[in-house]
């Protein structure tokens, strides 16, 4: 890791994404359980957020207006550390460095099924979307396409590129296997090397999430023909917790809960936009705060894959969020990315969520964030 990303608290891997199926290959005996603390007591947090990856902003917000400062016990301490994609940071759960991870669909759901390792729960349901994670790219002099299908179709035999074991990787997967395209190559890049992949031409396609995808977008390095939308591939982010803060502090895991639902509030309100950008561009680098805005706020036309809504900002679990997870569960085993076609039964926690939603006089969702025009930037 560059000196650079230590200062940042960055946890990252050089050179390519780290794939799901990896995570914590080199520890084969469980850990022992971490010692939090009585509860009552100060706590010290590690947590693990993903601000260059929109779904799972409310961990950022909360990072920003230091929003655990009016729930957690007085006198704890909570460190944010950045990770590039969430197999890292369900990779730092799993050996004790962090116990709260905002993460994606599929490295939620990995992060899950590694008791042998370590035992992570899912404890929230914090974003829901089609084109947050979802969304495919093709190189800017690609040719014009009829519809999304074949924009995908055009994919088949080409250089296809996506961080594997992320959200997009599983959505790319999904797509490619509902309209029978095989890539020539399907290579498992970060961020940062797609983006120079499609500015030297080295690639003919992409799957992303954003703020990437806007950035590209922004900066005509690529073009979007496709998203979640038009395949009916939702894609979700979720908040895991490592069980043993689940069951030596359940006075945490509700303050946490409270702060995380005060940051989806706040998404959620359209007056907060601006303030929202403002926030992750002190907490991101190499976007400019408009790129930021458009990755949650921005509506993009029905033919690049835009729809209605940008995010849905659920916090509990809806029988969609379920459907989703089971969905992905079942696929992520089809393509042996994990033993298991169903989760264990105590793997999502939807307890903690329903009781906090009660006594806030709330439902699901909390929030919906639909895209406005690009007038609306300020």
């Amino acid at each position: 890791m560059s000196l650079f990303l230590k200062r940042l608290g960055i946890w990252a891997l050089a050179g390519l994404g780290f794939a799901a199926t990896n995570l914590a290959a080199t520890n084969n005996a469980r850990a022992a359980d971490l010692d939090y603390g009585k509860p009552g007591d100060p706590i010290h947090l590690v947590v693990g957020y993903q601000p260059y990856y929109s779904e799972a902003w409310s961990g950022a917000v909360i990072n920003g207006l230091q929003l655990w400062k009016s729930h957690l016990p007085a006198g704890s301490t909570v460190e944010f550390h950045v990770g590039l994609q969430g197999a890292i940071i369900v990779n730092a759960m799993l050996a004790g460095k962090a116990s709260l991870g905002y993460l994606g669909d599929m490295p939620a759901i990995v992060g899950a099924t590694k008791r042998n390792v370590a035992d992570l729960r899912i404890l929230a349901n914090i974003g829901l979307g089609h084109d947050e994670c979802n969304v495919f790219f093709v190189r800017s002099d690609a040719p014009q396409f009829a519809d999304a299908k074949a924009a995908v179709g055009w994919l088949n035999g080409k250089t296809v590129a996506t961080p594997k074991g992320s959200c997009s990787d599983r959505f790319a997967q999904a797509v490619f296997q509902k309209n029978n395209v095989t890539p020539s190559a399907y290579l498992n890049q970060s961020i940062e090397v797609i983006t120079s992949g499609f500015r030297v031409g080295k690639i003919d396609g992409a799957v992303l999430w954003e703020p990437t995808a806007s950035r590209l977008v922004a900066e005509g390095l690529a073009r979007r023909v496709a998203s979640g939308y038009n395949f009916n591939e939702p894609d979700g982010a979720f908040l895991d917790a490592r069980a043993d803060l689940i069951k030596q502090r359940p006075d945490v895991i509700k303050a946490w809960l409270e702060t995380e639902l005060d940051a989806e509030l706040f998404l959620a309100d359209p007056k907060n936009a601006s303030k929202v950008a403002e926030l992750l561009k002190a907490q991101t680098t190499g976007f400019t705060q408009k790129e930021l805005w458009q990755a949650v706020f921005g509506a993009y036309p029905a033919a690049s894959g835009g729809g209605p809504i940008r995010l849905t900002l659920p916090f509990g679990f809806s029988k969609d969020a379920l459907a989703l997870i089971a969905k992905d569960t079942a696929f992520l085993h089809s393509v042996k990315s994990i033993a298991v076609e169903k989760l264990a039964d105590d793997a999502i926690l939807p307890d903690y969520t329903a009781e906090v939603l009660k006594e806030r006089k709330l439902t699901v969702p909390v929030g919906v964030i639909k895209g406005a025009p690009e007038t609306a930037f300020r």
